[in-house]
């Protein structure tokens, strides 16, 4: 059932569907639906067998979560979808052939040469040439190219190296909880269970893996950031050597991150860059201990950067700190934020 708003008190209004609307995105991604006003004429939350019963909340309402079947998405507009690969690879494209724009938290359309991979930031025009599925790209992707895209249009990037700090909520509630009830264990003097969503125990470590190894050493994490950048900037000639890390941290991915660039670049130059560009703040004085930290980037939708700093052996190179919430930027508000752009297009895209 899906269930009408009667008191929008907007023109265009969408009928939008919510798929893994219990899950750690699905809540922030239904969050951000009634925080930036979008024109919603009804809304549908959608989930697994397991989570059907559960509620969700809209503007003051409470909705009774569905399991997700083949006929879910008869009258749908807009579906933003958060769910596993292989969920997705056989709900997104029934959702499509009924008449609905999924746009696809998952890994399973990225590279699909048929399907944009988006970031409004940086290729918005992409949107258009969708056929009924846009992809949302990586979180660790997705902030990572925002702060590089204006550097790109001016000075051209030929190589990226970035390290990656990668927060526990990256892995879903179920990481979120590993650490915390790892953590009071310890703090008890109790044995922790084995890891779990985690290859080691992840409280008072850094793991140099997320995700599974995949070819040249690199795991599937890293493969991401390399094919999801070039795909999203455009540029299959920019060099990106990533290595992904999971930290103890709550909230927010951190990255540092070296560049270099066709044209000498100066941190002053990057700097201004930054200041003017859609969705990037600065946060950039070190000498009162001012620069992003992941504690602060929680809740906030910018892409932070600080640390800017020359390479002082390479006149066309820079390095910066890169941070974001990855729940909100590096997932459900770049979906809201593709499903606002939608609603740009010809109804007939939509």
């Amino acid at each position: 059932m899906i269930h009408t708003l009667e008191t929008m008190g907007v023109g265009d209004v969408k009928n939008v569907a919510v798929v893994g609307a219990s899950g750690a995105v699905g809540e922030v991604m239904t969050k951000l639906l009634e925080e930036r006003g979008f024109p919603v004429g009804s809304i549908k939350f959608l989930a697994s067998e397991r989570s059907a019963g559960k509620t969700a909340t809209f503007r003051g309402e409470r909705f009774q979560i569905e399991p997700l079947n083949d006929d879910s998405f008869a009258g749908i507009d807009i579906v933003l979808s958060s769910t596993p690969a292989s969920i997705s690879r056989h709900f997104s494209p029934i959702a499509a052939r009924a008449g609905a724009v999924v746009v696809d938290n998952s890994s399973a359309f990225r590279m699909d040469p048929d399907v944009p991979l988006v970031v409004p930031e940086v290729n918005p025009e992409a949107i258009a040439e969708h056929k009924g599925i846009i992809a949302n790209p990586n979180c660790s992707t997705i902030q990572m190219v925002v702060a590089l895209k204006p550097i790109h249009d001016q000075f051209k990037i030929k190589r990226v190296i970035v390290s990656t700090y990668q927060s526990v909520s990256g892995a879903g509630q179920k990481g979120v909880y590993e650490l915390k009830s790892r953590l009071e264990a310890a703090l008890a003097g109790r044995s922790a269970p084995a890891p779990v969503k985690f290859p080691h125990p992840i409280e008072g470590n850094c793991i140099p893996q997320i995700d599974d190894f995949a070819a040249e050493g690199y795991t599937k994490e890293e493969w991401k950031m390399i094919n999801e950048t070039r795909k999203i900037m455009g540029d299959d000639s920019i060099e990106v050597c990533p290595t992904c890390v999971r930290v103890p941290v709550p909230a927010s991915h951190s990255e540092s991150i070296w560049i270099e660039t066709e044209k000498p670049i100066s941190p002053r130059a990057a700097r201004d860059l930054w200041t003017r560009a859609p969705g990037v703040a600065v946060i950039d004085d070190p000498a009162d201990k001012r620069y992003p930290l992941a504690a602060d980037a929680e809740h906030r939708d910018e892409v932070f950067v600080g640390r800017i700093r020359a390479d002082l052996n390479n006149p066309r190179a820079l390095l910066f700190w890169c941070v974001g919430d990855n729940l909100r930027k590096g997932a459900a508000l770049n979906a809201v934020q593709i499903a606002e752009e939608l609603l740009k297009l010809a109804p007939a895209k939509v």
